[in-house]
């Protein structure tokens, strides 16, 4: 049941259409001193919920809107009533071991049809993760600081069949991080007590700490497959976007995939075939060789070994789409 407020925060004001999520910066550790709060980091979708007379709107980073995908969180509508909020979390699915798991995600992130849609939700249950709440009954709460958007977050008491609020923790960052690797986490979220929120920018008043190395590269083509693979995709030809904007080779991509997802990254990429490189920096000529290139729209994530000095990309494998990321925010990130 959704407890109202004896006092609202800010004057009225009406729901935002869209607000675009805040973003991390990447860090290498837990940031030192006090002040800051830590929340396990879910490896799912970012999604924003508008809840407004008992009805739901989930809108990707990008914004899509992914609710027809994602029907069992209706009832996160009914459940708060007549109350009207903005919130901010991450859509995950689970593996037998109970973590999250972003590969079974991809069951879900691309599937529109109703009727599968309905089996999935049997065969790939999900859960969306609260963490944040930027407006409640008329009222922004983004200026606020972050831990009083908490607390009105905790008060809200939004726990349910498919939706829950994980806790958060205040200091010992390091102590909490260790946790996150013990349970084979994909890492920690370390956020400044006393940060607004600011809509669509990258900040340093929250930083993700990773346990494992994953990238999100833009996939700028592909090459032939040969063997087993004769006639499909061989390697994706993927790279990220430099501070000046320039779109940077940064290796291929071979392995990682299903049959399913060969035919898949076949299908949306054909219409994306260009004549020339899409690439500010050289393809090894091995590659060239054989490349289709592609307009760089399409965004997945990879999991790899380490980056070489000049830039590339060692031992990445592919572990799925990201529909939800705008190709040009994809840009190299520090690694653990």
């Amino acid at each position: 049941m959704i407890r109202k407020f004896d006092s609202p925060p800010l004057d009225w004001e009406p729901m935002p259409e869209f607000v675009a999520p805040m973003l991390a910066k990447t860090a290498g550790a837990a940031p030192q001193g006090q002040g800051w709060a830590y929340e396990f980091k879910w490896d799912g979708v970012r999604a924003l919920a508008y809840v407004e007379g008992g009805r739901i709107t989930l809108m990707s980073r990008n914004a899509l809107d992914i609710s027809a995908r994602y029907p069992e969180l209706r009832e996160l509508g009914l459940a708060v009533g007549s109350t009207s909020l903005v919130l901010d979390g991450e859509i995950v699915a689970f593996d037998e071991a109970g973590r999250p798991s972003f590969e079974r995600l991809q069951n879900r992130m691309h599937v529109l049809g109703e009727a599968k849609v309905r089996q999935l939700v049997k065969d790939v249950p999900i859960a969306y993760l609260i963490f944040d709440v930027l407006y409640i009954d008329g009222h922004s709460t983004m200026d606020l600081p972050y831990a009083e958007r908490r607390a009105l977050l905790t008060k809200l008491g939004l726990n349910g069949a498919h939706w829950d609020t994980p806790p958060h923790y205040v200091d010992d960052g390091p102590a909490i991080v260790a946790v996150s690797k013990a349970q084979q986490l994909e890492g920690v979220m370390a956020k400044r007590l006393d940060a607004a929120y600011t809509p669509g920018h990258r900040s340093d008043a929250w930083r993700k700490i990773k346990n494992i190395r994953r990238q999100e590269v833009v996939i700028g083509g592909w090459t032939k497959g040969e063997g087993a693979r004769d006639g499909q995709i061989g390697s994706l030809l993927v790279g990220v976007y430099d501070e000046d904007g320039a779109f940077r080779y940064a290796g291929n991509v071979g392995t990682g995939f299903t049959a399913s997802t060969l035919r898949e990254l076949a299908a949306a990429l054909k219409p994306l075939v260009r004549k020339d490189s899409p690439f500010a920096t050289a393809v090894p000529r091995p590659h060239a060789k054989s490349a289709t290139y592609a307009e760089p729209r399409l965004v997945c994530e990879v999991e790899f070994t380490e980056w070489t000095k000049d830039g590339r990309l060692r031992h990445p494998s592919y572990k799925g789409g990201r529909a939800d990321k705008p190709a040009t925010d994809v840009v190299r990130e520090p690694t653990p």
